[in-house]
């Protein structure tokens, strides 16, 4: 339909402010928002309709409309109801950028013009559909309170007879519609979140068909790049922290009106997204500040007193003071010119969510901020008991990955690194610091491994394990080769197997008896082997140094 036929309706309450040569654009949608930038949820030919909550003075308008106009929305329509008539400022930026507006009466609701829109756009596509696409419509106008990202599916699933998933960037589940039953297994969930981010790092357009066993899925972008004043977004900036809806048929071969149904479905949850995310920002003020004040050497007291504030918010409901623990992560892209810091917050706000709990509000335990290249999570937990039994409490690097090692490298591809490090616990605001240090340097051990996706803790920083990173490549390889290449030799003309009997006898701290059950030999045999060790190498595997040479040559080979 073209704008000029919105002002032939009485029943829609438009009055026209500007852009009277303009009225012949085709409207090809409509769009609720109240975002200072809802750029990345327009497609262009959009209607858009605001209540001017996102103007807060005059300044506001020229970025708000310039994003509209690069968009290439055909119309802008500003409700009456919250500030009587359309501010000034706001109708002459619509002028500069020659975009159409209207003024909307305050006695019209937004959904009546949605709905008037939508049945005009949609005419011709198939009752079914256009019911469908009427009722989502109706769910944008009503924000927060039209259900989320569950109800959304579920209409997919009751109208449509279609089961529906949305899946973070690693993932895990976010929402899934009744007819969908039982949560996707979570090794669909990667797989299905692996093949997303592979298809996005090509820039080949959703849907993705992907085959797993039997089962054919198609998967939408959510949210995908956006754009900014206009210009394109790198894929890279969005791609580790972008949502997908994925639905279990084969869309090669819907009809376009599916299709365009779908992408709306879409722009709907993705408002909903940036809704949760906007929940976010207090908690990412929270960990700014504290590490600001950690950074710059600030008494502890001070520190003591901002986290006085930051725990209820992080904790709500908790009686005792929490402990705390400090998460370092860093994303690198080949030639570095993609800021790395917002995708590694987005990242680790992803990544600390619990992956056994559905659903995005799981993060309340979170608080991220980042600083240049490297973002910094301060993560709460609660205060255990000075009776408690000495195990380990938080987060373990070595099973912080485990989960969405695949889709992460899928979506580093061949040119991007994410690596991260993870403090001890600690206890009060003195300790802030020195866990801070810890986790960057645990990050650095990390970062010396080879790998898309690396992960280091405060453990390894009291072993060897910190040390031989670190060791260059070419002492490594001498180091090794003096002491293991006589046995690999002896090994490849006579199969004596005396590499993993030195394995095993040092894994066994040297005992004869352990070792030989292990290797299920008679410890004859097992002494003629470490003999045969000894006589190559020169070594006495009876002296401590010399074990210990074995054991660091085994571990850097």
């Amino acid at each position: 339909m073209r704008l000029r036929a919105l002002l032939d309706t009485d029943a829609l309450g438009l009055r026209l402010l500007g852009g009277e040569d303009e009225l012949d654009r085709t409207v090809r949608g409509v769009m609720t928002t109240d975002l200072k930038d809802p750029s990345r949820y327009l497609s262009g030919g959009e209607l858009v309709l605001t209540g001017l909550a996102w103007r807060h003075d005059a300044a506001d308008s020229e970025p708000f409309v310039r994003i509209l106009a690069g968009a290439g929305v055909a119309a802008l329509a500003a409700g009456e109801a919250e500030l009587g008539d359309v501010p000034d400022d706001l109708i002459q930026a619509c002028v500069r950028h020659r975009l159409p507006l209207f003024g909307v009466n305050e006695s019209v609701a937004f959904a009546t013009i949605t709905e008037h829109v939508v049945r005009q756009v949609s005419g011709e596509r198939a009752g079914d559909l256009a019911a469908v696409v009427d009722r989502h419509r109706r769910m944008m106008t009503s924000g927060p309170a039209g259900g989320g990202p569950d109800v959304v599916l579920d209409l997919l699933g009751s109208d449509l007879d279609l089961r529906a998933w949305v899946l973070s960037p690693t993932g895990r589940p976010i929402a899934g519609s009744k007819l969908a039953g039982a949560a996707l297994p979570a090794d669909v969930c990667a797989k299905l979140a692996a093949e997303h981010l592979a298809a996005a790092r090509t820039g080949r357009r959703g849907p993705h068909r992907v085959t797993v066993g039997t089962t054919t899925y198609s998967l939408f972008p959510i949210s995908s790049s956006g754009r900014s004043t206009g210009a394109s977004r790198d894929v890279r900036e969005t791609v580790l922290s972008d949502w997908l809806l994925a639905v279990e048929a084969d869309a090669g071969d819907w009809p376009e009106e599916r299709l365009d149904l779908l992408q709306g479905v879409t722009q709907l949850i993705s408002v909903e997204r940036e809704r949760r995310d906007a929940a976010r920002t207090v908690r990412r003020r929270l960990a700014q500040e504290v590490l600001e004040l950690v950074q710059t050497g600030a008494a502890p007291a001070e520190i003591a007193a901002r986290l006085r504030v930051a725990a209820p918010v992080l904790l709500p409901g908790l009686g005792a003071a929490p402990h705390w623990q400090v998460v370092v992560a860093r994303v690198e892209w080949d030639g570095g010119d993609i800021e790395g810091g917002p995708v590694a917050q987005s990242l680790l706000e992803e990544i600390l969510v619990n992956p056994l709990a559905a659903g995005p509000e799981h993060s309340d335990r979170i608080a991220v901020a980042h600083t240049g290249e490297e973002a910094i999570a301060l993560l709460a937990l609660p205060a255990v008991s000075s009776e408690h039994d000495g195990t380990e409490t938080g987060l373990l690097a070595d099973t912080l990955l485990e989960a969405v090692r695949d889709p992460l490298t899928a979506g580093l591809n061949d040119d991007g690194r994410l690596t991260l490090g993870v403090s001890a616990a600690v206890h009060s605001a003195e300790g802030l610091r020195g866990a801070l240090e810890e986790a960057r340097h645990a990050r650095r051990v990390a970062a010396a491994r080879p790998g898309r996706v690396c992960a280091a803790g405060h453990q390894e920083l009291a072993s060897h394990v910190l040390l031989l990173p670190f060791v260059p490549d070419d002492v490594r390889r001498a180091f090794t080769a003096r002491l293991l290449d006589p046995l690999r030799d002896y090994d490849r003309r006579h199969r004596a197997e005396l590499i993993p009997t030195l394995e095993a006898f040092l894994d066994c701290d040297g005992s004869w008896t352990r070792c030989a059950t292990r290797l299920h030999l008679h410890v004859n045999t097992l002494r003629y082997r470490v003999g045969r060790i000894e006589q190559l190498t020169s070594r006495d595997l009876s002296r401590l140094e010399d074990k210990l040479d074995f054991f660091l040559a085994l571990r850097m080979s």
